[in-house]
């Protein structure tokens, strides 16, 4: 009798640490995936050395990826699909003319399960202004692009995520009909893609704790945005500021990073500054998620973007707080 209790009080002992470990894991009101502390830690340290040893390779070894410098941009290009193949994707292209040469859009996709006919779109141009090594603008959304894309490799999805990788992004092709970005859109457009949203990564990497380090495009955002350029921000037009709010609310249950935003018309200076103006113009809802570049960061399209002047560690959180956004978009049915 005794041996009998013994082993009935053993299993129920069992099965109550059973129980405990999965809630340990899971919400179950919620249905949110939680990461212990100690796993998160080493998620983030694996992420922090990716995101360093991409824009080393892309902005220290391969440098400057101007329009004019075909084998830097090929370079780039060979790297990207690369590591999109080492995830276990099949990179895809898209090639086209500008100015008498060619160019090329790198691809992957990841399959939705049940709603494959929609589609969320993530991107970062790989291409620089001639003569600066891009370290934040904009090898930093690259990486970002490229680690979001390995993370989620074996998440499974209800919508279909399509990873791309831009050309010629910057001047002279820039708000032309020639932007990488544009030429992509264009075809999802053409080919009737219901597009749920469009994330761009655009410079991602510069961080700063010093007081009056952030600057705005116009003097009253003083009175509404911090000073001290340690946050991240989230852009989007009014069209996109329902798609722009979800986002930001799914970013903030991955990251503690400071966070701001805004939805505003793109006449408003700054706003359309990236590849997610393409996707606009096509009626699309996008958002950028930015650093804010040159109005934070003084090695903006200069010699001086180089990787040793970004921020590695909060750039990480910045794609842990993007992987649960585009865990939560990508797997939502509205």
């Amino acid at each position: 009798m005794k041996k009998r209790v013994f082993i009935i009080s053993s299993a129920f002992i069992l099965i109550a640490i059973l129980v405990i470990t999965i809630y340990s894991y899971y919400d179950f009101n919620n249905n949110d995936y939680y990461v212990p502390v100690k796993d998160r830690s080493m998620l983030k340290n694996i992420i922090e050395s990716n995101l360093k040893k991409s824009v080393i390779k892309i902005s220290g070894d391969i440098g400057s990826r101007g329009y004019n410098q075909q084998d830097a941009l090929d370079k780039s290009i060979e790297y990207i699909s690369s590591e999109f193949k080492s995830y276990g994707y099949e990179p895809l292209f898209q090639t086209y003319s500008a100015k008498g040469r060619e160019y090329k859009n790198i691809w992957v996709e990841k399959k939705g399960v049940n709603l494959p006919h929609k589609v969320l779109v993530v991107g970062a141009h790989y291409d620089t202004v001639s003569g600066t090594p891009g370290a934040d603008d904009n090898a930093s959304g690259v990486a970002g692009l490229l680690e979001l894309a390995r993370i989620l490799a074996d998440e499974p999805m209800e919508k279909t995520v399509q990873f791309a990788a831009f050309t010629l992004e910057e001047p002279p092709f820039f708000r032309t009909r020639s932007m990488g970005s544009y030429v992509y859109a264009k075809g999802l457009k053409d080919a009737g893609v219901q597009v749920d949203g469009m994330i761009c990564l655009e410079s991602i990497g510069y961080f700063t704790d010093e007081p009056g380090s952030q600057q705005f495009p116009l003097p009253f955002f003083r009175l509404f945005y911090p000073d001290t350029g340690n946050f991240i921000t989230f852009v989007g037009d009014i069209h996109s500021k329902r798609f722009l709010e979800k986002a930001k609310d799914s970013f903030k249950k991955g990251t503690d990073l400071p966070l701001e935003s805004l939805s505003a018309f793109s006449i408003v200076p700054g706003v359309d500054l990236s590849d997610h103006r393409s996707f606009w113009k096509f009626g699309y809802k996008a958002l950028m998620v930015t650093d804010t570049a040159f109005y934070r960061n003084p090695n903006y399209h200069g010699p001086g973007d180089l990787p040793e002047t970004l921020e590695y560690s909060r750039m990480a959180e910045v794609v842990m707080g993007l992987r649960e956004t585009i865990l939560e978009v990508g797997n939502k049915s509205e």
